[in-house]
């Protein structure tokens, strides 16, 4: 961790305090509850399990579509944890699937459901199929696993969300949004919580994890020059959700205290420290064109190609925020972590209309971009959808 922390800027990590602070809570809360981790073998949904399986809970379920990252997870635990009395088992299911449904109809009640399934990057609004695919992911499957929630009495559902979805300017964060909106609406019925965080340095599909992959493919290193966000850790955003699925009241949403003045990060800046530290000096380069032939002889004489670019694309925030104007945050009780208690309910009717007008869509087979965002600017009133009608796909 320490490496990653000097990369993003700083010098210890988030969140000790409060965990020391809560140790035997956690321990009481984790240890005594059943749990359902969804998305479990992503980046954060593998942090936090590792977190819950260190406080031997009674039942844990990871379910992920990705066999392969299952199949790492149980490596991983296994190899640094062993084994615990109580059940830990993993399913490689879709969320969506009748499968799925099968298995928790065959299953005990869960006293935690935790939802860590997204579809996260901007880049999934290129299109409009992969965009119905995100609305799916993001705000169906996230329905049904609350309605879920609901029936069993579950002590808390829990479902992760991002900064992108303050003030959206994208359908990633808007998508987001919905799910938070959904949530309210179901803590009349259960206790709900949720996490804003920025962006978790060398997780999967990240930029910054992609540096990895050029660097083993030996190809430039490519990145923004002036975007400038908050970065924290795979182990410090398990942490945050497991304090907020755990600790959290119901419609809280808990933050990092990150300082702009401090804090902010530039992908350009980080990709040069990574450089350097592996024994390069960055050489930057005035084109993809340029970055890409450089390769074949730079690298043997101790420098590695760079193409620092003007961001254009769709849906890139100017400012990075973890929440909106209106949304008043409680500063005094964490060190690290700002909680926001949300009081303000959906408009029951608007969510309503949104939903089954998506239903319409996938019914009908037929439906452009155009059509989403209108539903998108229907539903939400602080959405500004930013479009350049430029994609990252179109970048290097």
């Amino acid at each position: 961790m320490q490496q990653v922390l000097r990369l993003i800027g700083r010098t210890r990590p988030l969140f000790e305090h409060d965990l020391a602070t809560f140790a035997e809570d956690l321990r009481y809360l984790v240890g005594s509850s059943r749990i359902l981790v969804v998305g479990g073998g992503g980046s954060i949904g593998r942090a936090v399990t590792k977190q819950m399986f260190a406080r031997k809970p009674r039942a844990l379920h990871v379910v992920d579509i990705n066999e392969n990252n299952l199949v790492e997870l149980v490596r991983d635990i296994r190899s640094s944890m062993g084994y615990i009395e109580g059940e830990f088992k993993t399913y490689c299911l879709d969320c969506g699937s009748i499968e799925f449904e099968a298995m928790m109809e065959s299953q005990a009640a869960y006293d935690y459901v935790l939802n860590f399934s997204a579809l996260k990057h901007v880049r999934s609004e290129k299109d409009p199929y992969t965009l119905m695919r995100m609305i799916q992911v993001n705000v169906l499957n996230g329905e049904k696993l609350l309605s879920y929630a609901v029936d069993a009495a579950a002590s808390k559902y829990f479902s992760v969300s991002t900064d992108k979805a303050a003030d959206p300017v994208n359908l990633m964060g808007a998508s987001k949004r919905i799910m938070e909106l959904l949530m309210m609406r179901a803590s009349r019925k259960i206790p709900v919580s949720t996490a804003r965080f920025a962006n978790v340095a060398f997780s999967d599909g990240s930029l910054l994890d992609g540096f990895n992959y050029r660097l083993k493919k030996r190809q430039p290193l490519s990145a923004p020059s002036d975007v400038r966000r908050y970065f924290i850790t795979e182990e410090e955003a398990g942490v945050l959700c497991l304090l907020s699925a755990f600790l959290g009241g119901n419609r809280e949403l808990f933050f990092p205290k990150l300082s702009p003045e401090e804090d902010l990060a530039s992908f350009a800046e980080i990709a040069q420290k990574y450089l350097v530290d592996l024994g390069y000096n960055p050489c930057l380069c005035s084109s993809e064109e340029e970055a890409r032939r450089l390769m074949g002889e730079l690298p043997e004489k101790g420098r590695w190609p760079c193409y620092f670019f003007p961001s254009d694309t769709t849906g890139e925030k100017e400012v990075e925020e973890f929440y909106s104007d209106g949304e008043e945050p409680i500063w005094d009780r964490f060190a690290d972590i700002g909680v926001i208690k949300n009081d303000d309910f959906p408009d029951d009717a608007k969510l309503d209309h949104f939903l089954s007008e998506v239903a319409a869509l996938q019914r009908g087979r037929r439906w452009t971009k155009i059509d989403l965002v209108q539903l998108f600017n229907d539903l939400l009133s602080n959405f500004s959808h930013k479009e350049t009608f430029k994609y990252l796909d179109d970048r290097m």
